[in-house]
């Protein structure tokens, strides 16, 4: 997600590198090991700070691990926590008082040891500004997409998520585990009318008309976005919406009210009502972060 060379996008999106206590860490019961990362003092002049998962939640961290994320937060470092990682973050500290969460395995446990803590144990990935924690495996890619869309943009986040061959948005309030049966009807899957959306976004769609194109009811089709992808239908569109706004943004589209159309946003208000509750900014600050010719 983030040491990789980016020759599909010409340049490397992050400086990278691995840092621990010492110079080889055993990993998974001595499945493989670590060797020649670099020490701690490395955590002293990165400016986004990964917590990795960790096997035993029960087995405190070495002090040198939990000052290093100290330091790094007094000094405005952003820090990611993914998986069981979060316990890391939350031993040394810094979340007390904020939004995490964590795999919905150690929820009852992370909540007992940290009660400080405002645990969302039925979310994907959480971002509190500059401390963000994801629930899992395949949630910590979310989260790394994420991030690198925050970075970098939609555009770069799009490509990186091809390179991965891993969907390319999922919002972080999905839920973490659905437990379903396998359907015994096979064509109930979302995909098909999931496609046509997409190739349909610049047109009004409403729920009614995904329901329609996958001729079930309203109802239903609430059901099964639910029990398949863990949120609603006009959350899904809308967050569509957003990324191609984001990406005709980013391409050089300037004016407000032709995006709010081409993407199915409607007005331009509504685009910066969406904008600014998606990303954080109003689209003429989109387009000075991640318009053509910056970096």
């Amino acid at each position: 997600m983030f040491g990789l060379r980016r020759p599909e996008i010409g340049r490397d999106l992050y400086d990278f590198c691995l840092c621990s206590p010492e110079p080889s860490t055993s990993m998974r019961d001595g499945f493989f090991a670590l060797s020649g990362v670099r020490g701690l003092d490395a955590a002293d002049r990165a400016d986004t700070v990964i917590v990795p998962n960790r096997p035993d939640v029960h087995v405190p961290r070495r002090g040198a691990v939990l000052d290093a994320i100290r330091r790094a937060h007094a000094r405005g470092a952003r820090l990611v926590g993914f998986c069981s990682g979060a316990f890391t973050l939350a031993e040394a500290g810094v979340l007390d008082g904020r939004r995490a969460t964590a795999h919905w395995q150690w929820a009852d446990a992370f909540r007992a040891r940290f009660p400080a803590v405002r645990l969302a144990e039925d979310v994907l990935f959480v971002d509190d500004g500059d401390i963000l924690t994801a629930a899992g495996s395949a949630a910590a890619l979310d989260l790394g997409l994420h991030i690198v869309r925050r970075d970098h943009g939609a555009e770069i986040a799009n490509a990186v998520s091809r390179r991965l061959v891993f969907a390319a948005h999922r919002d972080g309030g999905q839920r973490q585990f659905i437990e379903r049966p396998v359907p015994d009807i096979p064509d109930e899957s979302l995909a098909p009318v999931l496609a046509w959306a997409q190739r349909r976004l610049d047109t009004p769609l409403t729920v009614d008309d995904l329901a329609a194109r996958a001729a079930v009811s309203r109802a239903t089709l609430h059901r099964r976005f639910r029990s398949q992808l863990g949120t609603t239908p006009l959350a899904w569109l809308t967050g569509e919406r957003l990324t191609l706004a984001c990406r005709l943004i980013e391409r050089g589209e300037s004016r407000v009210d032709v995006v709010a159309r081409r993407s199915g946003l409607g007005t331009a208000a509504h685009l910066r009502t969406v904008m600014r509750r998606g990303t954080g900014l109003t689209p003429s600050e989109y387009r000075r972060r991640f318009g053509p010719g910056t970096v």
